[in-house]
């Protein structure tokens, strides 16, 4: 079967940032259509921005025939994430899956997950939490296939975009 390449999920080096840079962009680029062109530009700005960002616990890359794929970033907290302590998220956070439009499909997202799973209960966390919205749907739906639920009390508003709260239990999960 020539499709079933191997995955492999490792640490995020300095050498593999403007890999990830453009794996974001091709990933999020999706939204542009969706979203008001300043509301856009910031967003862009913003995930770029994370590949340099020193607050991540872990850089994460799926690489597929040895070419970077996907990617994702692991936070202790919502401080850490996204600068809101008031949020009162003590345990990590996944921020900006993101899987290159061409390698969807091949469960390179899923991969990404269990590695942030993997490394949330190697931390002794209970919980993992992130954070998407509606216009994510497609996300939504592997998210919750994966076992995690709605945590409301967490959504946050960005202007009038409800960015959707979502947790996993660690110590009861059967999916991952």
């Amino acid at each position: 079967m020539a499709d079933a390449l191997e995955i492999q999920i490792r640490d995020a080096t300095e050498a593999d940032r403007e890999a990830i840079r453009k794996v974001l962009e091709e990933a999020y680029g999706q939204y542009q259509s969706v979203l008001p062109p300043d509301g856009w530009e910031q967003y862009r700005e913003n995930i770029v921005a994370s590949v340099d960002s020193d607050k991540p616990t872990a850089r994460i890359i799926a690489l597929l025939d040895g070419e970077i794929v996907g990617s994702s970033l692991l936070f202790i907290s919502s401080e850490a994430a996204y600068g809101l302590p008031e949020l009162d998220i003590q345990s990590p956070i996944i921020r900006l899956l993101a899987v290159s439009p061409r390698a969807r499909g091949r469960g390179i997202a899923t991969a990404l997950i269990k590695e942030n799973v993997r490394r949330a209960v190697e931390l002794g966390a209970s919980t993992l939490h992130l954070h998407t919205s509606d216009m994510m749907d497609s996300a939504v739906k592997l998210y919750e296939r994966l076992g995690f639920e709605r945590a409301y009390e967490k959504d946050i508003r960005k202007g009038e975009t409800l960015v959707k709260s979502y947790r996993l239990h660690l110590q009861t999960t059967a999916n991952l």
